[in-house]
């Protein structure tokens, strides 16, 4: 009862935060954000590894900050192509994440702010699928599910049951097969100094 109390809380209580887009000056306090949400095990999955040397897709990188403007939830969409259709060309798509929220700030509706702001960009930039690793019982509610995803494989290790899709365009995903690969623009990387 407490929950269902709490929840109803929430949903009634003045919002604490404010969606925004991500900006340069945001990057220290969303890896330490991120660290505390996911620990430092994030790194390791695949869905990581997809995401390494590159930049998030334009315009899909949000932040919720709270009254001080202090980032206290994130969400990143990149640029992927899910495989190969039928005649053989890349399926361009987005894969989603990580989406993370401050633990003390859990259970006030910031995650799902996050996730349908997202998605809604995502549709207006013309996108026609987001993937994603997660769980499904969170992720259902926005329209993800396994089915699109059982011809696909990501990189490295995953859980099939957690590897989920939404089409933004109706049958975006249909006969795409193959390996999830990163497409996005790469972090551009310094010079490197010539030897005197």
């Amino acid at each position: 009862m407490a929950a269902v109390l709490n929840s109803v809380r929430a949903f009634f209580a003045p919002s604490t935060f404010t969606l925004d887009l991500e900006n340069a000056g945001d990057v220290v306090a969303r890896e330490n954000l991120l660290d505390r949400a996911m620990g430092a095990e994030r790194r390791k999955k695949s869905s990581e590894k997809l995401r390494r040397g590159r930049v998030p897709a334009e315009g899909l990188a949000l932040v919720a900050r709270d009254r001080a403007g202090h980032v206290i939830g994130t969400v990143r969409l990149w640029n992927v192509e899910a495989g190969v259709d039928r005649d053989t060309r890349p399926v361009d798509a987005l894969l989603l994440g990580p989406l993370a929220v401050d633990p003390a700030y859990e259970g006030k509706g910031m995650g799902s702010a996050l996730m349908r702001a997202a998605i809604l960009e995502a549709k207006k930039r013309g996108h026609g699928a987001i993937l994603l690793v997660g769980d499904a019982p969170y992720y259902e509610r926005f329209g993800f599910f396994a089915a699109k995803t059982r011809h696909l494989v990501m990189p490295g290790p995953f859980q099939r049951e957690r590897f989920l899709a939404l089409e933004l365009k109706e049958g975006w995903l249909d006969g795409a097969a193959g390996m999830i690969v990163a497409s996005g623009r790469k972090l551009a990387q310094p010079p490197i100094a010539k030897a005197a």
